[in-house]
């Protein structure tokens, strides 16, 4: 377990949801941040909470040179990718091919990009990168299109990244985060509850209630990945999954 002060991080979708509380626990434990997202509102609202204490910068994740700009400026110690389209809901017939597949083509290739430059530029040996993924990976999700297939991919392509890694001795850890149930209070979850729970005839709420006994938020999810950057994981685990009650290693 290593320390995060005075340490450099980048976390890329930081201006709300698990971003931004991954954003708050890195600066709580002393690392230096660069919150990039692609909305400016959003950024100058991470600016005001943090009175200056976070760079910001406004970019595109999915852009093919974002993630290759950003390595080279910064040359963080730490990067998390937790940006991430909210899906649309429905049923598979309600979709076109272009709706079904927008994860893939924000998520995915976010992740596609960003893993890309970390292995290219290189990024320096003992740099960590923490791929946010989705229990949707693990379970399905059957009313938001692509979006499971698209967070599996991620997930998939951390290992591959890691594979690279190790192969080439860079010396670069890669992990996916899934939080293995909807994280209550951010767009994607509450979204998803109440599409879920409509589905049973019941609300958000009650479906949330009812589906798990201890809730998961999005501090509880930015603590689990702020703890992988600082070294709580064993030794070839390259996924985590999260619950309301705690972290456990995937396979």
């Amino acid at each position: 377990m290593q320390s995060l002060r005075d340490k450099s991080a980048v976390v890329i979708g930081a201006s709300s949801g698990v971003g931004l509380a991954t954003v708050r626990r890195l600066l709580s434990e002393g690392a230096s941040v660069v919150a990039v997202a692609r909305g400016r509102d959003g950024l100058d609202a991470v600016a005001k909470e943090f009175d200056g204490a976070v760079r910001t910068v406004q970019a595109d994740a999915t852009d093919a040179s974002t993630a290759e700009r950003l390595l080279r400026e910064y040359k963080p110690q730490f990067v998390v990718l937790a940006a991430g389209v909210r899906p649309q809901m429905g049923t598979i017939d309600e979709f076109s091919w272009e709706t079904f597949s927008i994860p893939w083509n924000t998520d995915t290739q976010a992740a596609f990009h960003l893993l890309k430059a970390a292995l290219t530029v290189p990024l320096a040996a003992g740099t960590t990168v923490a791929i946010v993924s989705s229990g949707a990976a693990v379970a399905g999700s059957p009313l938001s299109g692509g979006y499971a297939g698209a967070k599996r991919m991620q997930w998939f392509m951390t290992e591959y990244a890691q594979e690279v890694s190790d192969a080439k001795k860079l010396g670069i850890r890669f992990f996916a985060v899934l939080p293995l149930q909807l994280v209550e209070g951010t767009a994607i979850g509450n979204t998803a509850a109440a599409n879920y729970g409509a589905a049973q005839g019941l609300s958000a709420a009650d479906f949330l209630k009812r589906r798990w006994k201890v809730p998961l938020d999005a501090d509880k999810v930015g603590a689990a990945i702020v703890g992988g950057l600082r070294g709580d994981l064993a030794d070839g685990v390259a996924a985590i999954g999260v619950t309301g009650e705690g972290v456990e290693p995937l396979e």
